[in-house]
């Protein structure tokens, strides 16, 4: 999310120029709270992944691979508003641990469910991530601007940000190294394997997650552990108001606030929905094509991720946010449908550009809902962030489309519709009073 201070035309004025980025005292605290962007779009981006994975480990098609982000989002979605509770009765730093534990938990639970072969225990241990991530997401966010002074909290925020990407650009990486044996298995040749060696290979694909869990589950142990000997910046936990209620029922009657919840809900399933199934649709536009390849292609296509959110912030001031965020959609509805009739590589790079142009998204679909709520803004987050729980509605559909066409190429439907929402609400939100 984006924030506004009042500076001149020229950036932060002399008297600003002295204050301090990060609070002398705090810059080990700072770099700790920091590294918890780049942790959850490592689990974020891991679940592309196993959607690939777990259909040849567990001998699951793709709608039931889908389920993977269906988790992951729910337990997103469940957490939001608890979360931001819990952050108002004990603080950020109680947040965090918590957070930090429950993703540590999860990430340790692959090891029993990689040795037992049950796709349930998966989809438990994930939904666990997902709780301490979204834990994470919720405290850190605000927690950043805490640590120097308020008028350029939008720029460490921004700053800790980019290790979002960082990570999202990393993830695949990590996961075609560790994780993909390098060779495909068509499904012909699976078939007419013995049952000893096909069962065999699959207990294989499914042991090759445990290892990369295992050593995350470590990380953030030790990272919990730095986090708690750490002394960070005391922030007073706010009470919730007397008068939740009537907000809610204010903030119902905002079409601003209404749009951004459509808008993020779609924006967020057609993000999920490439992402999880680009290893995929690579492979089934591209015969020969290795999964690891893919997955490094998949990287690429984050790091044009990330290289958008700096490229856009700089355009925004030079180009209103919504109608970049316009124009952004309907470069990605022009891509989807090259990637829906298009093949082989043109096809890939198509669907690769997609994210480049997703990038502003997120950010610019949040601040357009919240920018005129006021004291009712924290609150209006909530619902914005629980919209996210379109990331587990698309990536099931997308599955079943892919299940019954025989091929993921018809899939890339959805994520065009998405994004044709997302630039109706941009176009109208150009406009006095969003209506959407």
């Amino acid at each position: 999310m984006s924030a506004r201070t009042d500076v001149g035309e020229s950036g932060y004025d002399k008297e600003d120029s002295t204050r301090h980025f990060i609070t002398p005292g705090f810059r080990w605290g700072f770099a700790l709270v920091t590294s918890l962007f780049f942790l959850w779009a490592i689990a974020n981006n891991f679940n592309d992944i196993l959607v690939h994975q777990f259909q040849g480990a567990l001998a699951l098609n793709r709608a039931q691979a889908g389920l993977i982000q269906f988790v992951f989002y729910i337990g997103y979605f469940t957490m939001a508003l608890p979360a931001g509770l819990l952050m108002r009765r004990w603080g950020y730093k109680a947040g965090i641990l918590i957070g930090l534990g429950l993703y540590a938990a999860g990430a340790m639970l692959f090891y029993p469910a990689a040795n037992i072969r049950t796709y349930g225990l998966f989809l438990a241990a994930l939904y666990v991530i997902a709780l301490g991530a979204a834990l994470l997401e919720t405290a850190a966010n605000p927690f950043v601007i805490a640590f120097g002074d308020r008028h350029r909290g939008a720029q460490r925020l921004n700053f800790a940000q980019a290790f979002n990407g960082l990570g999202g650009f990393i993830a695949p990486i990590i996961g075609g190294v560790f994780i993909f044996s390098g060779a495909n298995v068509s499904g012909a040749t699976l078939a007419g394997m013995p049952a000893a060696q096909r069962l065999a290979l699959r207990v294989s694909q499914s042991h090759a997650v445990q290892m990369p869990y295992l050593v995350l589950a470590g990380a953030v142990i030790l990272l919990a552990i730095a986090v708690a000997l750490t002394r960070l910046p005391e922030t007073r936990p706010e009470r919730p108001s007397a008068a939740l209620v009537p907000q809610m029922r204010a903030l119902g009657r905002e079409p601003a606030l209404r749009g951004a919840v459509l808008a993020q809900f779609f924006y967020v399933g057609a993000q999920v929905g490439v992402w999880s199934f680009f290893v995929d649709f690579a492979l089934d536009v591209t015969p020969g094509i290795s999964a690891r390849r893919a997955a490094f292609l998949l990287s690429a296509s984050l790091a044009l991720f990330m290289i958008g959110r700096f490229s856009g912030s700089a355009l925004m001031q030079r180009i209103k946010p919504e109608r970049l965020l316009m124009l952004y959609a309907a470069a990605n509805v022009l891509l989807c449908a090259v990637a829906l009739g298009a093949s082989h590589e043109l096809a890939i790079g198509a669907l690769m550009l997609t994210s480049f142009f997703m990038s502003i998204m997120y950010p610019t679909i949040f601040s357009l809902g919240v920018q005129d709520l006021g004291e009712l803004a924290p609150l209006g987050s909530s619902f914005i962030v629980m919209a996210i729980i379109g990331g587990a509605v698309f990536p099931p559909l997308m599955g079943v489309i892919a299940t019954v066409m025989g091929t993921t190429h018809y899939a890339m439907a959805l994520p065009l519709l998405c994004f044709l929402v997302v630039g109706i609400y941009a176009r109208r939100a150009t406009r006095p009073g969003i209506r959407v």
